[in-house]
């Protein structure tokens, strides 16, 4: 199992160069940036920065989406970070959540977020290209070949329908064993209805992780499902809290749930956290002692994951991962 570390815009480009820095050496393989550009600064100059004081470690978007860019700016802003980092880069894609909702535009639809794949991926490698309403084709004469790998976010079934027909992997943003075995064999199912290999199809589950006393670990990390509440009140409305098309052990914890604010998006200050339960908070994390983690791990890789991704979102950053590289990572290489 790979091991990656995701941050949020706020955090400070020195602090960003010494922690990434830290990862790289106890074990990590991917770094991750929220890519939302009004609610965080944008990502990609510390991607940049972060890959010029790295030589192992893959970097990229957790996630972005096909709204945000023209889609050759994309390409050519991918396509250039792979180049100057020798192939150490790669893409998380969502519909544009946050991104698009703080300034209250709509999310992209799937058949945008597939064809953005097939089509970024396409002008990355340097093929020519033509989409949307543009007369001519495009294509970066620069480019040398490279394939972009883009794991895409999904909970609801067309979404993972989509993640497994157009995607590399699936980034799913939960640490509960038996809910991303489901995700995940939803995914790959499509994929090989499809056709497609899915032997390297990658499953990347995505939540913070916090080590030390429950209920303190609870605490730092209340605001986690609370995001991902967010995500899965679009899937109810879409599909109804009891369709069977989505498992109701995720959908029945945002019964009481009145809301949500845009603007403290995966923030412990959002207003909307009293829905939230100790239980779901620990379901949805990794947290507890260091045994604690072990056992969990061991049951997200027996589910199918094969990166966990540690939201440092929750305080003690470079303890998670000192803890990490000293007593997790060793046992799953």
């Amino acid at each position: 199992m790979d091991f990656g570390i995701t941050f949020k815009g706020f955090v400070s480009p020195e602090r960003a160069r010494s922690l990434v820095k830290q990862a790289e050496d106890a074990g990590f393989t991917h770094c991750w940036f929220y890519d939302s550009h009004v609610l965080w600064r944008e990502c990609y100059p510390a991607i940049a920065m972060c890959m010029e004081h790295t030589s192992k470690i893959s970097f990229g978007p957790c996630v972005t989406n096909p709204n945000s860019r023209d889609w050759s700016v994309a390409a050519s802003l991918f396509a250039s970070l792979a180049l100057q980092s020798k192939g150490r880069f790669h893409v998380g894609l969502g519909r544009g959540d946050s991104a698009m909702r703080v300034m209250g535009k709509k999310p992209a639809n799937l058949a945008r977020v597939a064809e953005f794949t097939t089509k970024v991926k396409a002008m990355v490698r340097g093929d020519e290209v033509q989409y949307g309403d543009s007369p001519e084709a495009v294509k970066l004469p620069w480019a040398e070949g490279y394939e972009l790998p883009v794991y895409i976010g999904a909970y609801g079934p067309k979404a993972l329908k989509t993640a497994g027909e157009v995607g590399d992997g699936v980034v799913i943003q939960i640490a509960e064993p038996s809910l991303v075995k489901w995700f995940a064999d939803q995914a790959i199912k499509a994929g090989v209805e499809a056709g497609r290999d899915m032997s390297k199809f990658e499953v990347i589950a995505s939540a913070p992780a916090y080590v030390g006393d429950m209920d303190y670990c609870v605490e730092a990390t209340k605001w986690f499902p609370a995001m991902v509440g967010n995500h899965v009140a679009d899937i109810v409305e879409k599909y109804g809290a009891h369709s069977g098309l989505v498992p109701e052990s995720l959908t029945a914890y945002i019964e009481q749930r009145k809301g949500y604010d845009y603007s403290k998006h995966g923030q412990s200050d959002n207003p909307y956290l009293d829905f939230i339960s100790k239980e779901i908070v620990e379901s949805f994390c990794v947290l507890g002692d260091m045994d604690q983690h072990v056992t969990k791990i061991k049951e997200l890789e027996e589910a199918g994951t094969t990166q966990f991704n540690v939201y440092l979102d929750n305080g003690d950053e470079e303890k998670i991962i000192e803890n990490y590289g000293k007593h997790i990572i060793p046992l799953f290489r």
